[in-house]
Order: C-alpha cells, then sequence, then structure tokens
C-alpha cells in the first residue's frame, strides 16, 4: 500500500471503516496482538484477524515478537510496516527548534536540535524545518514523500482556530496562525499542541503514564506547564488553555507574571524562578544541571533552594488534586531532574494542602508521584504522538 493510502487511513477523521480503526489501533500503539487491537477497535476479534492478514498481504503490517513475561515461546504480535511511512515531530522552542523523525512502528530515526536565537520569527522556522527535514530524509535515504504527517509543540496555548495565544514563551507568535505559517511549505498534515499537553501524550504512549488513562502531567521547565489527561485524551479546554498550572493567581498582590497577571505560581517554582535565586548566590550565571549537581552532593544552599520549589510546587498541586483527583502525577521537565530532593518535599506539601488526605483513602486510592521518563525530549515525542495517534488539531 502506498504512503497516500496509509495517510488516508491514518489522517482523515471522516474514514470510520473497520480497516482504518485497526490500523489506527497500530499507530498509536506500536506493536500490539489481535485482542488487545479488538479491545481498542471495538471490533471482533474474528474481523481483526481478517484484516490484519489483508494487511500482512499488502505489507504494510508485519508479525513481531511481544515480550513475555513468562516462560514459553513470546507470543506474536502486529506493527505496521517501518517502511510504510515516515513522521516529524517538532518543538518550537525557547532559543531551539527540535526535530524527531519516527517510522510508524514507533522507532526513532533521528533527533537533531537546531540552536535559533531566542526572539526568532516564524518565517525563519519554516526555513529552518523545511531545509533540516529535506536533509535529514537525504542522510537517512528515505523518501520524502513517505511522510505522512507533522506533529508541532509550542510553547504557548493554541487557540482552537490554531492560532499561538498571547502567553507564549515566544513573544513574536502570539496570534501567529499555524496553518497558513507551516501548510504552504511543508504540504503534509499538521498536527499541533501545546508544549505540555503533547509532554503528556509522550508519557501517556510510551513513558510513565502507560496505562494510565486517566493522569496529571506537572512541567517545571523554565515556564511551567502542565496536562490533564481524561480517558485517554488530554484535555485542552474551550480556549486552549486547560492545564496551564503555572499561571494559577497565588497571591494576587504578589510580583507581576510574564502572562500579565500577579503572583502565579511560576514565579516561585519554574527552573527560571530557582536559576535566579543560585546566581543571586553565586555572583554568575549557573545552569540548573549544576544546581542539581551542587545539591546532590551536598551543597546546602543549592538543596534548600530545590525543597522550597517542591513545597511550592506541592501547593499547587494540592488545589489541583482537590479540583480534579487524579490518581497520577507524573512530574516532567528540567527540575524533575533533582529526583527525590524535590519529590519529597512536594508530596509532603500536596499533603498538607489537598482536601483528602492519604489516611482518608485506601493505598489502591492515594495518589503516586512519579517523575517522567522523557524530561530531556518529552514535548518533541509528544509531537510525534500527535500525527501517530492522530491527537491535538489537524490545522
Amino acid at each position: 500500500m502506498q504512503s497516500e493510502g496509509l495517510r488516508g487511513l491514518l489522517i482523515e477523521r471522516e474514514t470510520d471503516s473497520p480497516v482504518a480503526r485497526v490500523v489506527r489501533a497500530l499507530s498509536g500503539h506500536g506493536a500490539v496482538s489481535t485482542a488487545q487491537i479488538a479491545r481498542t477497535t471495538g471490533l471482533a476479534r474474528s474481523t481483526v484477524s481478517t484484516i490484519l492478514t489483508d494487511l500482512r498481504r499488502s505489507s504494510l503490517v508485519i508479525e513481531v515478537e511481544a515480550r513475555s513475561l513468562g516462560i514459553g515461546r513470546p507470543a506474536l504480535a502486529h506493527s505496521l510496516n517501518p517502511e510504510a511511512g515516515t513522521c516529524a515531530g517538532i518543538l518550537l522552542g525557547l532559543g531551539e527548534i527540535r526535530i524527531i523523525l519516527a517510522d510508524v512502528a514507533h522507532n526513532v530515526i533521528s533527533d537533531v536540535s537546531i540552536p535559533v536565537e531566542r526572539d526568532y520569527a516564524p518565517e525563519r522556522a519554516t526555513r529552518v524545518i523545511k531545509h533540516t527535514l529535506g536533509s535529514l530524509y537525504r542522510e537517512h535515504s528515505l523518501p520524502l514523500a513517505g511522510l505522512l504527517g507533522v506533529g508541532l509543540a509550542v510553547s504557548g496555548p493554541l487557540a482552537p482556530d490554531g492560532r499561538i495565544m498571547r502567553a507564549s514563551m515566544l513573544p513574536t507568535w502570539g496570534g501567529v496562525d499555524l496553518k497558513s505559517t507551516f501548510q504552504p511549505l511543508l504540504e503534509k498534515p499538521i498536527f499541533a499542541d501545546n508544549e505540555s499537553n503533547c509532554a503528556a501524550l509522550a508519557e501517556m504512549m510510551w513513558g510513565a503514564a502507560v496505562g494510565s488513562d486517566d493522569f496529571v502531567l506537572f512541567k517545571l521547565d523554565l515556564g511551567v506547564g502542565g496536562a490533564i489527561v481524561a480517558n485517554g485524551r488530554v484535555l485542552t479546554g474551550a480556549a486552549g488553555s486547560a492545564g496551564e498550572f503555572g499561571h494559577m493567581t497565588l497571591d494576587p498582590h504578589g510580583e507581576l507574571c510574564r502572562c500579565g497577571n500577579r503572583g502565579c505560581l511560576e514565579l516561585s517554582v519554574s527552573a527560571a524562578a530557582v536559576l535566579g535565586l543560585a546566581e543571586r548566590r553565586l555572583g554568575r550565571a549557573t545552569t540548573l544541571p549544576e544546581v542539581i549537581r551542587g545539591a546532590q552532593t551536598g551543597d546546602v544552599g543549592f538543596r534548600r533552594l530545590l525543597q522550597d520549589a517542591g513545597e511550592a510546587a506541592g501547593r499547587g498541586l494540592g488545589i489541583i488534586g482537590t479540583i480534579v483527583n487524579p490518581g497520577l502525577f507524573v512530574i516532567s521537565g528540567g527540575l524533575a531532574a533533582a529526583g527525590e530532593i524535590l519529590l519529597e518535599p512536594l508530596r509532603a506539601s500536596y499533603e498538607k494542602h489537598t482536601l483528602v488526605k492519604r489516611d482518608d483513602l485506601d493505598e489502591a486510592q492515594a495518589p503516586r508521584f512519579t517523575v517522567g521518563r522523557f524530561l530531556d525530549n518529552d514535548s518533541c515525542m509528544g509531537a510525534v504522538g500527535l500525527v501517530l495517534r492522530h491527537h491535538g488539531r489537524l490545522v
């Protein structure tokens, strides 16, 4: 089957034939069994088996060995053929454009980061992306015609019509229409979402939230973001700003935030806030890895900075937990690399400030806190997931 046919089955949302449902289940979940596909699609197992046989004949699907948890022969699973098509995930970040190229069997082919000026224009981004994609496809001897779609992770809320809203960390991108900016140059289906929503999708597909359909991602990076996942879907809200936890106002008379409000959680919890205090202490510039290494090797001041950030983050999560009551919190972003130095005060603060306490619950009901798997590239991996799982907004 040609990539155009696969693109139609994956991308065209009005296509809901049994074949399209099976192909989308394979695209979204990787190597899976016939029984898993039947559960995901709601199709009879016999129907799934017949469709898989036809797809194998067309070389769109291959059989692979699934992981075996016991003794005996490994079970067989089904996967889209890696040669059937590729997708690209792109992070429009602060000072960088990152591109991950992957195939439809969930294999990462390439992961590159292109440094750019901090306040780069949309026109600059389109040129960089088009040039880099062309170079990557030539380098790996892949046909550009096999590119099925492009996922964009953006550093700011995304309106339902595909415009980046004003709270973006890229100030020149406020109001930019992603479709009119990228579609003419890339000429491929484009999915887009906020970078924290993309991070949640990556953790749900491959990381710390695999098997969890309901969880909250809390991202502590230069800024503070987050995502709410319910029934396996990332909630975006009516205006696209669901999960912007960093901009909860905790002190209406506090310092002015970059979003224009005062006393936002981000002012005391973000990596930028931690670095600002660390640099004031040192009298020179520093980096987040240096602060974390210092705390881990016994620097009391750096340890206190991270503990204070964890305590403040726990207060914010206490509010979120009281409202959403998830069973799992995935802590992501650069600060999460501090591990228990951050998580221990965060959990204690959450317990202090949320409504329902651990003693009120059975162990199975108590919320779990875990560090994300993709601290370095979660948003870009999630942008790949936007295409593979046809999630987010098709702009």
